[in-house]
């Protein structure tokens, strides 16, 4: 794989202002693609979270919940020093017994190593302007079997079914930042790509391709003016 650093990307500051993250880029301040997406969860996903959190208890959904951000956020930063080429060899050997290592070798490996054969940008933040404007940052931009593609990293605790809504609200992410990456430079990003691990060390594969990611770029902006509507009453 080579770096093509083809988009310039913008720098941004974060923020989180009464629960929602928000972005400033050009004096301009946008909601997170996160956020949006959280703000306008279905009836049938509020109710399975609030199920899972009666049935676990409180503490216990918050140490589960913590627990995974730290794995996630281990594993994002062993794949982008990869990709990066700032991998150090020793450290790697201190490493390798830590759980977010092996799931981020997993996804380098049966993900990465002999499929992505350009890379754009790693952490690239995108945004779509206007007066419902959205801003997000996606872990990857290159190109992946010979297609110009968004790509995201996801762990989870077990396998990911086709079924899932999660899995849907992943697809909607990559929606979201095909859709402003391409409004932004002009590109024609046509694959939308989640490569995920399990802390039992499967890996996964799941992606969507020109019609279906137009299709899930719609059901975006449907969820943009939802959170705008939202946002505007209350």
């Amino acid at each position: 794989m080579k770096w093509n650093k083809k988009y310039d990307y913008p720098t941004s500051t974060r923020s989180v202002l009464k629960g929602i993250r928000q972005y400033t880029l050009n004096n301009q301040i946008l909601p997170s693609v996160t956020s949006i997406i959280s703000l306008t969860k279905s009836s049938s996903e509020k109710e399975a979270l609030a199920s899972w959190q009666l049935r676990v208890g409180k503490e216990e959904s918050m140490r589960i919940k913590n627990s995974a951000a730290q794995r996630g956020s281990e594993m994002h930063a062993f794949i982008e020093r990869f990709l990066r080429g700032q991998e150090n060899l020793d450290l790697f050997e201190e490493e390798k017994n830590i759980q977010s290592k092996k799931m981020a070798n997993l996804i380098i490996e049966e993900g990465l190593r002999n499929n992505l054969s350009e890379i754009n940008g790693v952490e690239c933040t995108v945004f779509y302007k206007g007066d419902k404007g959205f801003a997000g940052t996606s872990d990857l931009i290159g190109v992946f079997n010979d297609v110009p593609s968004v790509i995201d990293f996801k762990q989870k605790n077990s396998i990911m079914k086709e079924s899932y809504e999660s899995l849907q609200t992943y697809f909607t992410q990559l929606g979201a930042y095909s859709l402003a990456h391409n409004s932004m430079f002009n590109s024609n990003i046509t694959q939308g790509v989640i490569l995920l691990a399990t802390t039992d060390l499967v890996y996964q594969i799941f992606r969507i391709q020109d019609e279906k990611l137009i299709e899930y770029q719609k059901k975006f902006l449907d969820r943009v003016k939802q959170y705008y509507s939202i946002i505007n009453k209350s």
